[in-house]
C-alpha cells in the first residue's frame, strides 16, 4: 500500500472521488494509486494529485523521483530495503501478478513465497496457463553446499526442511505446462527472482537467513546493466541444473 499517499489523502481530508476528480482520472484509478506501491500515475496525475494534496512528489512518489534524476547505470536501482522482511508482501503479490512473459524464482529455498502469498500455487498455475513461463531453481538438499550453509546458519528450521517444502508444493503443480524446477547450488550466498523486466536480488550475508538479507527491487532500463548480469547468472545456473522431476523418479526407481 502507499501509505504516503493515503495519509496525505486523510490530511487534506479528501476522499477517492474527490482527489481523482481533481487528477481527471476515475476513481478506481485511484484506489490502484493506493493499493499499489510499486504503480507510478502519469506526470500529469502526479502533479494534480502533489497539487490537490499540498505535499511534494518525492513523498507520494520517490520512485519516480529517483527514476526522473538517474541517468547512470543505477538508474535500474528502484527500492532498497536493508531487510527483505522491510518489504511489503504487496510488492512480491504486484511483480508475480503483473508478470506476463517470465516468472523465475531463484531463491535457494523459496520457502518464504508459499507462507506469505496467499494461494501462490493457484496464482502460479493460472499464469502458467496463460502462457508464461515459471521456473523454480533451488538448492540441492542432499549437496554438500546444503549441509555447509545449514551448519553456518544454525537454526532449527534447516535449508534441507525448507527446499522440501517448495518441492512438496511443485509437485502439486507438476502436471501444470510451463512450470519447470531444478536443483541447483551455485546461488547459496545469493537469490534473484525476476517477474519480466523487474527483479527482486537478496543477497545472502553470513550467517543470515534470507528474509535478514538487503534487498534490491530493480526495473531493466539498458542492456548489459545490472538487471541483466543478474539474469545472465540465473541463465548460467539453469542451464547447470538437475531436473526436479527427473531427479525424483531416479530416486524412486
Amino acid at each position: 500500500m502507499n501509505h504516503a499517499l493515503r495519509r496525505a489523502m486523510a490530511n487534506a481530508k479528501m476522499t477517492e472521488t474527490e482527489l481523482a476528480e481533481a487528477c481527471g482520472v476515475d476513481a478506481k484509478t485511484v484506489s490502484r494509486w493506493i493499493a499499489d506501491p510499486t504503480r507510478i500515475p502519469h506526470a500529469r496525475h502526479r502533479w494534480a494529485a502533489c497539487e490537490a494534496l499540498g505535499e511534494e512528489e518525492a513523498a507520494l512518489w520517490p520512485t519516480a523521483v529517483r527514476s526522473a534524476l538517474k541517468t547512470g547505470p543505477d538508474r535500474e536501482v528502484l527500492q532498497v530495503f536493508p531487510y527483505r522482511s522491510a518489504a511489503p508482501a504487496s510488492l512480491w503479490r504486484s511483480l508475480i501478478t503483473k508478470a506476463q512473459k517470465e516468472l523465475t524464482f531463484a531463491g535457494y529455498t523459496n520457502y518464504f513465497l508459499w507462507l506469505e502469498q496467499a494461494n501462490l500455487a493457484g496464482a502460479l498455475r493460472r499464469k502458467a496457463q496463460s502462457g508464461c513461463r515459471v521456473r523454480f531453481l533451488i538448492g540441492d538438499p542432499d549437496s554438500p553446499v546444503t549441509r555447509a550453509r545449514e551448519e553456518e546458519e544454525g537454526v532449527p528450521l534447516t535449508l534441507s526442511t525448507r527446499i522440501a517444502v517448495t518441492v512438496s508444493e511443485l509437485h502439486r503443480l507438476r502436471e501444470v505446462g510451463n512450470i519447470e524446477g531444478r536443483f541447483e547450488t551455485g546461488h547459496v550466498n545469493l537469490s534473484v527472482f525476476r517477474f519480466d523486466d523487474e527483479m527482486i536480488v537478496t543477497p545472502i550475508l553470513a550467517r543470515r537467513v534470507g528474509h535478514d538479507s538487503p534487498m534490491l527491487h530493480l526495473r531493466r532500463s539498458q542492456p548489459d546493466g545490472m538487471f541483466d548480469r543478474f539474469a545472465d547468472h540465473v541463465e548460467e545456473l539453469w542451464s547447470r541444473g538437475r531436473d526436479i522431476w527427473e531427479v525424483a523418479e531416479r530416486g524412486q526407481a
